[in-house]
């Protein structure tokens, strides 16, 4: 009887000089970021919205959310499937790979509020984050 292992992709990212990674589940597609329009009164995270193919997509800078200082705007949005038929994407510096990993390359013994677990790449933390969180 062989052994069955789950197997996660994860999308991993950049921001800044930190590693991130989501499950793709979550995406919808990786865009180039467009000119965005600031929206008066917004949370400090919402960076504005962008016309997404009709689509008026809210832009998130999930810095804001992770507490990064940075102020390096990225040029590429990740576009989120959400169940309330909102169009969110975060824009980021850069996509990396996406990574196939098993439920044993997740250390969730950090798990937060916006974090689901780190992995292990290359010597390396990819900090594993929950699109809720950051999408709210």
């Amino acid at each position: 009887m062989s052994k069955i292992i789950s197997e996660l992709q994860v999308l991993v990212f950049r921001l800044e000089d930190k590693q991130y990674c989501i499950d793709i589940a979550h995406i919808d597609e990786i865009v180039d970021r467009h000119e965005l329009t600031k929206l008066p009164d917004s949370k400090p995270h919402v960076e504005g919205v962008m016309d997404l193919r009709g689509t008026t997509t809210t832009i998130v800078n999930p810095k804001t959310v992770l507490g990064q200082t940075g102020s390096g705007a990225g040029d590429r949005v990740i576009v989120f499937e959400t169940e309330d038929e909102r169009s969110i994407g975060w824009v980021i510096d850069e996509v990396n790979q996406v990574v196939s990993l098993d439920d044993a390359d997740v250390d969730e013994s950090v798990e937060s509020k916006s974090v689901h677990g780190v992995v292990r790449q290359d010597d390396e933390f990819v900090i594993w984050v929950k699109p809720s969180a950051i999408n709210i």
